[in-house]
């Protein structure tokens, strides 16, 4: 969810953290911007899939018959 709006907001104005902090980072060059896109993208893709082989984990385990 974080990712998708930063997502959004960097596609608008690559200087978002400068119009929001003051502060400008990467000389005005969108490379913060993206760089903070890409990691909460990464973070939050890693989280889904370690959630998803843990579901899938306990479904197997409550199953009859199963480990």
């Amino acid at each position: 969810m974080v990712s998708a709006l930063l997502l959004i907001l960097t596609l608008i104005t690559k200087e978002w953290i400068e119009l929001l902090f003051g502060v400008d980072p990467d000389r005005g060059s969108g490379a913060a911007e993206w760089l903070i896109v890409s990691v909460c993208a990464t973070v939050g893709l890693t989280c889904s899939l370690l959630a998803r082989l843990e579901w899938r984990r306990r479904q197997a385990a409550d199953a009859p018959g199963g480990a």
